[in-house]
């Protein structure tokens, strides 16, 4: 097995059509930097928008999706401002300051953050506060786990879908349902590396 890393950002978004979405934003990836939508509709259809097909494989090979989009994305961040485009969606969002939360993981070194056996150990607190999980098993066999460094609450939010207003900043609930764990209920923007066990036949692309 082999491990692959994906250093950025995941920001998790409700509104009030019921539509969820998680972004994905990777300064660093085995893929280059790039970015990645997922998106769950209210009747529990779960769609990727990913900007090529290799990045697009890789991630349903790892979660679950019924359609996968390949499509541009672009991510801008100005400020606390942040905007996205990812072939049907078009999403701006705002953060807020750091909460308690935000400080007690920016104050872990980034080293140790990123250990296994730490994301392992902050896995049980995770679920009881936020209902997420920072480590399990993912699709074809693999294993991931995420290390948050950093979280700001989301505090304003506009998209459009397919052409469509998805409405105000809302809760993420019900809970979305690509992997193992959803993000947290709160709208939140969270400083993350991801890791990816996967097998010896995973080449990177670069």
């Amino acid at each position: 097995m082999q491990r692959v890393r994906f250093d950025g950002w995941i920001a998790g978004i409700g509104t009030a059509s019921g539509t969820r979405l998680v972004v994905g934003h990777w300064p660093r990836s085995p893929f280059g930097p790039v970015s990645d939508v997922m998106i769950e509709h209210p009747d529990g259809r779960r769609r990727l928008v990913a900007p090529t097909a290799e990045l697009g494989r890789f991630i349903a090979e790892t979660y679950s999706f019924d359609h996968v989009e390949v499509e541009p994305t672009a991510v801008a961040r100005r400020g606390s401002a942040w905007s996205v485009t990812a072939g049907p969606l078009v999403l701006r969002f705002g953060t807020g300051g750091r909460g308690g939360l935000g400080r007690l993981l920016r104050a872990v070194p980034p080293p140790l953050a990123r250990q296994l056996p730490w994301v392992r150990l902050v896995d049980v607190p995770a679920r009881l506060m936020n209902g997420v999980r920072t480590y399990g098993s993912a699709g074809n066999g693999r294993r991931e786990w995420y290390a948050v460094q950093d979280l700001h609450r989301i505090t304003t939010a506009t998209a459009t879908l397919d052409g469509a207003d998805l409405g105000p900043l809302a809760a993420v609930d019900p809970p979305v349902r690509f992997g193992f764990g959803s993000t947290p209920r709160f709208p939140a923007l969270v400083r993350v590396t991801t890791t990816v066990e996967v097998g010896p036949a995973f080449s990177s692309p670069l």
